[in-house]
């Protein structure tokens, strides 16, 4: 058991650097805590109430999923899925979102330095509920494993170093620093020892807001797949999972499917449809609303009985991604003959009082709202028709509706509707299918991702499945669940060029290690390209 690492003191600080410390490293201790007791030492004497610090650690996690910058823009953004033009003046805000599709974002950008605080917080978060000081009870120290786990997976997934303090350490000690491969093997054996304590899953439960078995496993099996990445010693080269690695996957989903969890047909979107989830499909849920999910993209005209004020006209999607899905390749309204997951916009003749025009999926062409008791096509704010282009100019120079816009959640459902999806037993079959490819068994991975698409209608079954087929089954099940950056790396695809994106040299595989950081810790090296 790792819970305390030894780091070498260092017994003078300048004023300035211990600053930056205190603020920018994240892994500071607040000595106002009220949850961090005050005893024999002035550092750390364990939490006073280890419930109510899990309680936060799980907080922390949603309150930072509800927002479309920090972890979702750095996981999707960044993908050949999602894109943020610059319209007029709208959405320029210094080049913010337009460097995350481009990839030519630096060591100072905000989204970048709040990931990293975020996540090392919490690492240290949980390592003081798992600190013996602390007393907690067996259940509460694998629940705090879990969650140290998942930060840290995320510190390791985009930045390969991971600073590491322990809660006894004062604040004259500088955090050490993991390299990718120790905090691999810290994140799996957090991972294995929170299984043993954590609650098995009830996989129709309508409260699945904390880790079980299941969650344990599903994110171990992610860990795992994505191996060959972290093992590499050159992040810019993705290396291959090796054979024991990938079984283990395939364990570890077999083992999720043994309790009860399952691929669910009918209504696609339905299975997004919070707050609670009770199918038998999502594995783990935060309680965080999806407003942001939805009205980032809409445009302003497009008003709701629960939101007067409309979209905020920004997220959109590229053509490139549209054309990956089965369907008419210009019109995607309702009843079009398009593949299920590719949703579909409604018409005049579809919209009612109840979806009040708000479709899901692709929303192509002409708005309609539900105005006065009655269905209406909408305008922008010049009056021209509502109607979302398929292609964009570029990443500069776009009016009102250029591009489409993308929901998995909509409004149909509500206008800030909670409950947001960080875990599909849908995404674990799929791994399993991935791991079977990389395996040799081709024809079992074809099954396992036919067995899916057979659920979904209008997806006929694919004839054959390459390692590009896998990639993009995968973009069509799971767009907008923060894996597209994830799965990309790991089939070598995140430098290639894309819509807007040039041909990289694989250096943005990881972000930089923030300024801030740097300047606080000088066991940071800055990442390669940076």
């Amino acid at each position: 058991m790792i819970n305390k690492i030894k780091i070498k003191s260092r017994p003078w600080i300048p004023a300035l650097v211990l600053g930056a410390l205190m603020s920018s490293c994240s892994l500071d201790i607040d000595e106002t805590d009220s949850l961090i007791t005050e005893g024999g030492s002035s550092v750390f004497n364990g939490v006073e109430n280890p419930a109510g610090s899990v309680d936060n650690l799980y907080n922390g996690i949603s309150g930072q999923i509800a927002s479309q910058e920090n972890i979702y823009s750095l996981s999707e953004v960044t993908s050949d899925i999602l894109l943020v033009p610059t319209r007029g003046t709208d959405w320029g805000d210094n080049g913010v979102w337009r460097t995350l599709h481009a990839h030519t974002w630096g060591p100072t950008h905000l989204f970048v330095t709040n990931v990293w605080n975020n996540k090392n917080s919490a690492v240290l978060r949980a390592t003081e509920v798992i600190d013996p000081l602390s007393n907690a009870s067996a259940e509460q120290i694998a629940q705090a494993k879990f969650v140290r786990a998942y930060n840290m997976f995320w510190v390791m997934d985009c930045f390969g170093q991971v600073p590491f303090r322990n809660p006894t350490d004062g604040p004259e000690v500088l955090p050490s620093v993991f390299t990718r491969a120790e905090a691999y093997d810290l994140v799996v054996k957090d991972l294995e020892e929170a299984i043993d304590g954590l609650p098995d899953a009830n996989p129709t439960s309508d409260n699945k807001l904390r880790a079980t078995k299941a969650t344990a496993k599903w994110l171990l099996a992610k860990v795992k797949l994505n191996s060959g990445v972290y093992l590499s010693p050159d992040p810019a080269v993705v290396g291959a999972p090796s054979s024991a690695e990938l079984q283990d996957v395939i364990t570890l989903v077999d083992e999720i499917e043994a309790d009860g969890f399952s691929l669910v047909g009918g209504e696609f979107f339905d299975l997004f449809v919070g707050p609670t989830f009770t199918n038998s499909d999502v594995i783990w849920n935060v309680s965080a609303d999806v407003g942001s999910k939805m009205w980032n993209g809409l445009h302003y005209n497009q008003a709701h009985s629960g939101n007067g004020g409309g979209g905020w006209n920004g997220f959109t999607t590229l053509a490139e991604f549209y054309d990956s899905f089965e369907g008419p390749a210009n019109d995607n309204s309702i009843g079009s003959g398009q593949e299920e997951r590719r949703g579909y916009t409604q018409t005049l003749a579809s919209t009612n009082a109840d979806n009040e025009g708000f479709g899901f999926g692709f929303q192509l062409g002409q708005m309609y709202g539900f105005r006065d008791g009655a269905a209406v096509a909408l305008t922008n704010r010049t009056g021209d028709p509502l109607s979302f282009t398929k292609e964009l100019p570029g990443l500069i120079g776009n009016n009102e509706v250029t591009g489409m816009r993308l929901l998995k959640y909509s409004p149909a459902n509500g206008s800030f509707t909670s409950g947001t999806v960080l875990a599909r037993f849908a995404d674990a079959h799929l791994m399993r299918a991935e791991a079977m490819l990389r395996l040799g068994d081709a024809a079992g991975a074809l099954a396992e991702v036919n067995e899916l698409r057979a659920l979904r209608e209008n997806t006929p079954p694919l004839a054959s499945l390459s390692e590009a087929q896998m990639l993009a089954e995968r973009g069509r099940e799971l767009y907008m669940e923060y894996v597209r950056r994830n799965d990309m790396i790991r089939f070598d695809a995140y430098k290639s060029a894309w819509e807007f994106k040039e041909e990289g040299d694989g250096h943005t595989n990881l972000f930089p290690i923030p300024a801030s950081a740097l300047l606080s810790n000088p066991n940071l090296v800055q990442n390669a390209g940076y």
